[in-house]
């Protein structure tokens, strides 16, 4: 029986559904934290200390959380990951597609450079420049989002809609992060979950917030609408710009009839997704994991 890790410091109901795809698939996948790892260079033992692989390291990860922590523990942690791919073990998604996710500043850079539709958005340290930044915007009718460089399910963002908020302007460990806030189309606040796993968009759906931060951990509704295929282009897109495997790509519609890519995701969440659409999103990554292993082991020994 193959073994799979899937890193994570709390399973809840996405681990369980991994798990459950991976055993109904012959392969037995055991939770792991990435702050229990370890890097061994000694002579006789594995490079890399992952409990319960002692004795061999797995088959595939399944990356379902990165710790947070200081600069130095995040890299540990990636550096695992890294090494990982280097010694053939198939990462799903690998150290370099977190790296590039997770940093809000080189994702909107990403997106640019590949023409793709995403906010205006400036990253600097220069208080002084990020108020002059921010004055300008207002001036002009625009609201700006202030957000940190690494975070999730919005913790920490505020909106700027007038002078007076530059008060509440902050950085996040000395980094300004200004982005233009997108009005939707409609009325209220709504964005688009567009999930893609391999180049193709499998599922998406509309979230409606009860303001104008749509995440469903904060209490936005989920509707499953037709996905046109200008926004699934642009979220196949936007994946491939960030060297995905998968990913959960967040979409604005504009008042102008146009879209905007807001983020993207590289640990996505899904049971949203699932209770609109009928797709077993899990079945569907497990899948596509273990044919990237066949295709990382032709021509030689198959990892999995």
């Amino acid at each position: 029986m193959g073994r799979i890790a899937i890193f994570t410091d709390d399973p809840g109901w996405h681990g369980k559904q991994l798990r459950l795809a991976f055993a109904a698939r012959g392969y037995l996948a055991e939770y792991v934290s990435l702050t229990e790892c370890r890097i061994i260079v000694e002579e006789g033992a594995l490079p890399l200390y992952i409990p319960g692989f002692e004795s061999a390291l797995p088959d595939a990860v399944f990356v379902r959380g990165v710790p947070g922590g200081s600069l130095t523990e995040v890299v540990l942690y990636l550096d695992i990951l890294h090494a990982l791919k280097i010694m053939g073990i198939p990462v799903y998604n690998d150290g370099h597609a977190i790296e590039r996710s997770v940093d809000k500043g080189m994702t909107s850079f990403l997106l640019q450079q590949q023409q793709l539709p995403t906010p205006q958005t400036w990253v600097l340290r220069d208080r002084g420049k990020a108020l002059e930044i921010a004055e300008r915007e207002l001036s002009q009718g625009y609201q700006l989002i202030s957000k940190p460089i690494f975070g999730s399910q919005g913790e920490g963002i505020r909106r700027l809609e007038k002078m007076t908020d530059l008060f509440w302007l902050a950085h996040s460990q000395g980094v300004y992060y200004l982005q233009r806030f997108v009005p939707c189309a409609g009325e209220g606040y709504s964005d688009w979950r567009v999930f893609v796993v391999n180049g193709k968009a499998i599922a998406a759906m509309r979230r409606c917030g009860i303001h104008w931060l749509n995440n469903v951990a904060r209490g936005a509704s989920c509707e499953a609408l037709p996905l046109d295929n200008v926004m699934a282009e642009l979220a196949i897109k936007a994946t491939a710009a960030l060297q995905m495997n998968y990913a959960g790509v967040d979409i604005i519609c504009t008042r102008e009839g146009g879209y905007k890519i807001i983020e993207v995701n590289s640990i996505p969440a899904w049971r949203g997704l699932e209770s609109v659409c009928e797709v077993n999103v899990a079945e569907i990554l497990v899948d596509d994991l273990l044919n990237y292993c066949q295709l990382e082991g032709q021509g030689a020994e198959a990892v999995c």
